[in-house]
């Protein structure tokens, strides 16, 4: 595939080479810019999930680490047939970090790394420990102590990571690693600053295009702000050899205490207004400090899109009517999409005929704590009157 490597913050232009991550010259964001074959089409495909979409992903993989990831249901609201649930819990670690994972691992073998190293959350972490696993190498997993959930610190225990912890929030993590990549630079690094990573996420915008063509709106939880941009991407490249006539507009959704993006469109600035200690229920997008911001600002601003914020007690009832209108469980995270949703369409800023696909970036299970503080019929019950009190209820 042709294409290159170019620079958000110095604007210069580089070889699409699969070992080069951030700028050699400013240590910016790289963008891959690639030119997908002009006849290209989902008629022609074969096989199903990321790979499926092997002549859209750039790069050179000699050898594919995957996990059958991708192909995610879409599923059609109860309530509004204009209005979907991407639902990327259903990925094989329970959240969309898998697609971007089996590229990144693949590329990681590609260039013959032996040890990976990511900060995380809590996805990053369980996705990376596992395709680390299946690849064979050492990984190691950088996290915030004490403000991972439950299910996915267990989930990066079982696949046999080694687990850093550092004091402080996620943005500490991640300054770590990126300062491990840059100097020593015999670590692979996972998160989503790698744009090799990306390329695998942007298949969530070909799922989306190939069963419903293009919706009107996406609307995208942001945390570290990669996801939104890699879908945004993925329209584009789409558009630009001729599949498709239009892009959605990208809508992201922060959690009120962690929102330097949303602040920042609502202000109408270039520039996020960034969050030292962000605080929120929804532990996945608990980030202060987006690496990505750039390209998640351009992908809005080029959709035409917008940024907002919710709180928590909108999270936390969005994902409650979620599982109890929808029968989808949902991480806190991925309910902040819904969210969004719901106050767009109270403050009129958003039309109900719109077609509007929302992305549920991960599964309930991945955090345990968030479910069991929703209200519950809970009765004990001695075991004679059961049948009394079904009956007293039809």
């Amino acid at each position: 595939m042709q294409g290159y490597l170019k620079c958000l913050s110095c604007n210069s232009e580089f070889p699409l080479q699969q070992d080069l991550i951030t700028c050699p010259k400013c240590g910016g964001l790289l963008e891959i810019i690639v030119h997908p074959p002009k006849d290209f089409s989902f008629k022609n495909l074969r096989g199903k999930g990321v790979w499926r979409y092997r002549e859209l992903i750039a790069g050179e993989y000699k050898k594919i680490i995957t996990l059958n990831e991708g192909n995610t249901p879409l599923i059609r609201s109860n309530h509004n047939e204009n209005a979907y649930f991407k639902f990327e819990g259903a990925n094989p670690t329970g959240s969309f970090k898998d697609r971007g994972m089996t590229v990144a691992i693949s590329s990681a073998v590609t260039l013959n790394y032996k040890v990976v190293v990511a900060a995380s959350t809590g996805n990053t972490a369980a996705s990376a420990a596992a395709y680390a696993s299946r690849a064979g190498l050492k990984s190691y997993i950088v996290l915030p102590k004490g403000k991972v959930a439950l299910g996915k610190l267990a989930q990066s225990i079982l696949y046999g990571t080694t687990i850093l912890e550092v004091d402080g929030s996620f943005d500490v993590a991640m300054s770590s690693v990126m300062r491990l990549y840059k100097e020593l630079k015999i670590v692979y690094p996972l998160n989503s600053f790698n744009p090799w990573r990306l390329e695998g996420q942007k298949t969530i915008a070909f799922e989306i295009a190939e069963e419903i063509g293009v919706p009107d709106n996406i609307i995208v939880p942001v945390g570290n702000a990669g996801n939104i941009y890699a879908i945004w991407k993925g329209f584009k490249e789409l558009q630009g050899i001729g599949v498709i006539d239009k892009i959605p507009r990208m809508i992201g959704v922060q959690a009120e205490g962690a929102a330097p993006i949303a602040k920042a469109i609502e202000k109408g600035s270039d520039t996020p207004e960034f969050v030292n200690n962000p605080e929120t229920v929804a532990t996945a997008i608990r980030i202060g400090k987006p690496v990505n911001w750039q390209k998640a600002m351009k992908a809005i601003k080029d959709s035409k899109g917008t940024a907002i914020s919710v709180s928590d007690n909108e999270i936390l009832n969005a994902q409650r009517q979620l599982a109890r209108n929808e029968g989808v469980g949902t991480e806190p995270a991925s309910a902040a999409a819904y969210a969004g949703y719901l106050k767009l369409l109270s403050e009129n800023k958003l039309d109900k005929n719109e077609k509007t696909v929302m992305i549920l970036t991960g599964h309930a299970l991945k955090d345990p704590d968030a479910m069991v503080k929703a209200e519950a019929k809970r009765i004990l019950v001695n075991p004679e009157y059961i049948d009394k009190i079904i009956l007293s209820d039809l």
